[in-house]
């Protein structure tokens, strides 16, 4: 069994409409986040910038929650704009929904995979993802072993499509070269 693993390299952009330009991405920037309270009540925001113009947008984390409902750690987190928990705001879906923003991986990603051996054959490779990043295995199989998409239908027996992006883990076999 030979492991395979991808590893994002960099936070992705955000596939957001800017309000001032035309641009279509933003960024997380250095991953701040604004607390504001009114009286009993707290928001949450995360900041990102345009990419384009560099005008700083919010994406909503809490609105209007009482203060008691955030556990001391995360509301501390928040405060010292703890990387960890911007990188965990920016992949949960649920924030991303709330605030109409897709993930764009394009250029975010690496394949960490050791050399494929000569022999034994067939040879099962398992491809783990560390990050949510969503990719078509036909096009990390081509990239990992170096062939065609077209070669890999006659050389990789796998149980999930092809063609459909996927964050989820999952292995495939690869048999020796029919010539």
């Amino acid at each position: 069994m030979l492991p395979w693993a991808v590893r994002r390299t960099r936070l992705p952009l955000l596939a957001l409409q800017c309000v001032v330009c035309p641009s279509g991405h933003a960024t997380v920037g250095d991953g701040r986040f604004r607390v504001n309270a009114n009286g009993k009540l707290l928001d949450v925001w995360l900041l990102v910038n345009c990419v384009s113009c560099d005008r700083t947008g919010k994406l909503t984390v809490h609105d209007r929650v009482p203060v008691r409902s955030l556990p001391a750690g995360l509301l501390a987190g928040y405060s010292a704009n703890s990387p960890s928990l911007v990188v965990d705001t920016l992949l949960d879906p649920l924030i991303a929904r709330r605030n109409r923003f897709a993930l764009a991986w394009d250029g975010c990603w690496e394949l960490h995979a050791p050399p494929v051996p000569e022999d034994p054959w067939p040879l099962q490779i398992t491809v783990t993802f560390d990050d949510p990043v969503p990719v078509r295995p036909e096009r990390l199989i081509a990239h990992g072993l170096g062939i065609s998409r077209k070669e890999i239908t006659h050389r990789v027996k796998i149980d999930i499509p092809l063609n459909r992006r996927t964050k989820q883990d999952f292995s495939f076999v690869l048999v020796w070269s029919v010539q």
